[in-house]
This record gives C-alpha cells, sequence and structure tokens, in this order.
C-alpha cells in the first residue's frame, strides 16, 4: 500500500479502472492515440504509452521484456507520454498548474474566444480538475466507467446474467443508487454548468469476467463456472464494437436506459432542492437511424415524466444523440427533428470513416506517414477532407431541421489546436475534452477566432 505502480497490460479495458485509477501511469503493448488506455489515462491526468510493439508481457512470471532488458514487479520505471519513451529508473517530475503569465494567457484567450470549451469527466474528481483548468460544463460523461467502482461489477455481472426481465430489473435497482450518487456528485460539481451524460455504450461481454477471475466471480455470483462460460461464449461477438452496443443495448434492454434516466433525474431534483439549477443533457450513443433515437427517446420522456410526477419537482433536460456512425451525419436532417443536441464522437467516427481500427492502427501508421500516405494521425486532428465533411454534412443538415441544435464534439480531438479551428469554422457551439487539455482548447479556439477577424478585416 502506498506505492507508486505502474499497470502493464497488452491491452486495456474498461474492468481495468480501478487498476488504472491506482497506477501513477499505464504502458500498453497494443493502442493508439484514442484508444482505451489513452483516453481514460489522459481524463485521469495520467501519463500513458500505449501501442509499445517491443514490450513482450509474460503475466504469469509478472515480468516484461523491453528489447533485451527484463523487468521484474518491483522494477523502476519511468514514462514519458508525450515521446512514448519508457526509461529505466526514476526521472523528477513535475504536476502541472494553472498560475502567473499562465493564467493570464488563458483569461485572455477566454476573452476571444467563441467556442466553449467542456470536458469529458466520470467522476467528481475529474469534473472539479476540468473547471480548475476554466472547463464550462461535461460535454460527455462515460457512465460504464461508474460500472468498475466497487462490488458495483457483481451487480452489473447479474444484470447480464439474468434470464429475464424481472430479474434484469432487480440487479440494476442495486446499481440505481450508486449511479444515482455518481450524478449528484458530477452536478454538484458543475454548479449548474451542462453535464452531458451518455447512456450504456460499450458491449456486455467487457463487463464479463476473463481468465483466472471466472472461477472466482462464479462463486460470488452463485452460479457455475461453466454457467458463466456459457454465457461468455453467448455474448462474444466476432466484431463487438459494431455489434450489440449503444442504443443497441437499450432497444433490446430497456430497462438498462430507464434505471440511468431514473438515475439522472432523481440526482437532477436532489441538486435542485440544495439550491443548484442542473442543466441535464441526455446523450443516446451510436444512432445510425432516427427510429433507433425515436424509440429510446421513448423510454427516457416515459421515465423522466414519471420520476417528476413522484417527486413533485419539475427538471428540464434535454435529450440528443452521439453522431459516431456515417449514415447518423447523412440523416442528420431526420435525426434532428428528434435530438435537441448533436455531439460528434469523432473516435468512431473516424475508426468507420477510414476502416481503422483506433487500438491497431499503431502497427501501420508509421509506415503510412513514412510513405506520405497520411500527413497526420486521423485519431489525433481530425480529417478535415473526409470525417469533416461527414461532420459539416451533419451541422448543415441538422441546423437546417432545427436552428436551435446545439452541437459539440466529444471525441479526443476536441482538445487538439487544428481540430479546435476546424470546430470554430464549422461553426459548433463547443468543444469537450480531457481535462488536462481544457486549457489548450481554450487558447486553440481564442487564436482560431482572432485569426477570423484578421481575415475578415483584410
Amino acid at each position: 500500500m502506498g506505492e507508486k505502480v505502474v499497470l502493464v497490460r497488452v491491452e486495456t479495458s474498461p474492468e481495468d479502472i480501478s487498476g488504472m485509477n491506482a497506477a501513477q501511469g499505464i504502458l500498453t503493448q497494443r493502442g493508439g492515440m484514442t484508444s482505451h488506455a489513452a483516453v481514460v489515462a489522459r481524463g485521469m491526468g495520467k501519463c500513458a504509452v500505449v501501442g509499445c510493439s517491443d514490450i513482450s508481457i509474460n503475466e504469469h512470471k509478472e515480468e516484461i521484456r523491453i528489447g533485451d532488458k527484463t523487468f521484474r514487479k518491483g522494477d523502476l520505471l519511468t514514462l514519458d507520454g508525450s515521446t512514448g519513451e519508457v526509461f529505466e529508473g526514476g526521472i523528477k517530475v513535475i504536476d502541472p498548474e494553472i498560475k502567473g503569465n499562465f493564467a493570464k494567457v488563458m483569461e485572455w484567450s477566454d476573452e476571444f474566444r467563441r467556442l466553449g470549451v467542456r470536458t469529458n469527466a466520470d467522476t467528481p474528481k475529474d469534473a472539479r480538475k476540468a473547471r480548475e483548468f476554466g472547463a464550462e460544463g461535461i460535454g460527455l460523461c462515460r457512465t460504464e466507467h461508474m460500472f468498475f467502482e466497487g462490488d458495483r461489477i457483481q451487480s452489473v455481472r447479474k444484470m447480464i446474467l439474468a434470464d429475464n426481465k424481472e430479474e434484469r430489473k432487480a440487479a440494476l435497482n442495486e446499481l440505481l443508487p450508486f449511479q444515482r450518487e455518481d450524478f449528484v456528485e458530477l452536478f454538484r460539481a458543475m454548479k449548474g454548468l451542462p453535464v452531458t451524460i451518455r447512456l450504456l455504450d460499450p458491449p456486455l461481454h467487457e463487463f464479463l469476467p476473463k481468465g483466472e477471475e471466472i472461477k472466482e466471480s462464479a462463486n460470488r455470483l452463485n452460479v457455475s463456472e461453466e454457467e458463466l462460460k456459457e454465457k461468455l461464449e453467448t455474448l462474444s461477438e466476432v466484431n463487438p464494437m459494431l455489434g450489440h452496443r449503444g442504443c443497441r443495448l437499450a432497444i433490446t434492454y430497456p430497462e438498462i436506459a430507464e434505471m440511468q434516466t431514473q438515475a439522472i433525474l432523481e440526482a437532477a431534483i436532489e441538486v435542485k432542492k440544495e439550491g443548484i439549477e442542473p442543466t441535464v443533457e441526455i446523450m443516446v450513443p451510436l444512432i445510425a437511424h432516427i427510429n433507433e433515437l425515436k424509440k429510446v427517446k421513448e423510454f427516457i420522456t416515459v421515465t423522466a415524466d414519471k420520476i417528476m410526477r413522484d417527486e413533485e419537482t419539475e427538471v428540464k433536460y434535454r435529450i440528443g444523440t452521439m453522431i459516431e456512425i456515417p449514415r447518423a451525419a447523412l440523416t442528420a436532417d431526420e435525426i434532428a427533428e428528434e435530438a435537441e443536441f448533436f455531439s460528434f464522437g469523432t473516435n468512431d467516427l473516424t475508426q468507420m470513416c477510414f476502416g481503422f481500427s483506433r487500438d491497431d492502427i499503431g502497427k501501420f501508421l508509421p509506415e503510412y506517414k513514412k510513405k506520405e500516405i497520411l500527413e497526420e494521425d486521423p485519431f489525433q486532428t481530425i480529417d478535415v477532407e473526409g470525417v469533416g465533411k461527414l461532420i459539416e454534412t451533419a451541422v448543415e443538415r441538422g441546423r437546417k431541421t432545427n436552428p436551435q441544435l446545439k452541437i459539440g464534439i466529444c471525441g479526443e480531438q476536441g482538445g487538439e489546436a487544428k481540430s479546435v479551428e476546424f470546430c470554430h469554422k464549422k461553426g459548433l457551439d463547443y468543444v469537450s475534452c480531457s481535462p488536462f487539455r481544457v486549457p489548450v482548447a481554450r487558447l486553440a479556439a481564442a487564436q482560431s477566432a482572432i485569426q477570423e477577424e484578421k481575415q475578415q478585416q483584410k
């Protein structure tokens, strides 16, 4: 206890959240700039080196090989997340702060910028840190990360293993008070600023145990090891990122969306009674067709109406969607009939536009750059000619249907200077990024506004 550790994995998934939270840094063999490890570590303000193909990991022996050197549990390493370097031994580090001239530049930036800057935050700690850096709300709260706190994962697994709706509801009722308290704390941290909460997105198999954990988890869930393995096999998919996830989960199991809606609205009512007027935005992920949004919206509104009747308290809320599938961008005029806001999930939008896996692109991207096929990593900087055209189309068509449509971006490119400039030019309302990238986004937004004004004067 109390030791500083580095989490080393082939790749991470949501089940590694507790380990990532405890670690000082994360080192993975596979992954790219928008892989799970990179995105979550960035949000936590932790150093991460991902896609380090020179590593050989032996989990059984608890050792890794880098080049011709072997490092075992207890050996000291230092990671540089900016350069991707791994150093043997310890190197002095400092914590970032906004003060002095840096703080003054941030003040000037806020005077000039038009684009709002929000943060991607899943915990009150991340939300408070982002506020320190000047975030004006939460543009993305990934609710799945909350499912791995403490013993909550057992309730999630009960829900997945349930044979009928009643059993699923019973398991979800165990999760409800935890989700509600999570949202209460986020609303308190934001003090009335917008909080966009995404309904459950990942495929359910990500919440089930793997390897040696299967036997222990089966005992805790009071099922046989064979039964648990059979469920794992049933949920396995050839391509899970294009499979049973996002809004498809809510349509198949409406009780999940209903529980999350109940937690969100009850949390909002609680903080309203404390004197905070929450700005609530409920986001439906992975929409491809307007009928998907209509159906999930129905689950949300029916649940919300019941809660407000029971509590005898009215809370305003918006329902919107992530635009992360090309078809959604191309039919944005239809989707805007039902959505009150759009948020571009550029990580998945880029994956689906290019046909690149964000976790595997690191294997061939260096050659693509070397041979001048691509100038930049499209997962770091918005690909203006391709992904950018989809965004532009969605903005134009969405606002033609609904001129009041709020539009932002919550992919990792939201904290990158060139991408912020693109969002400014295309008339988005805000960008949302990891807490520690908020100052970069504020500065880039100001530079974009100043540059635009100069061009208009000419």
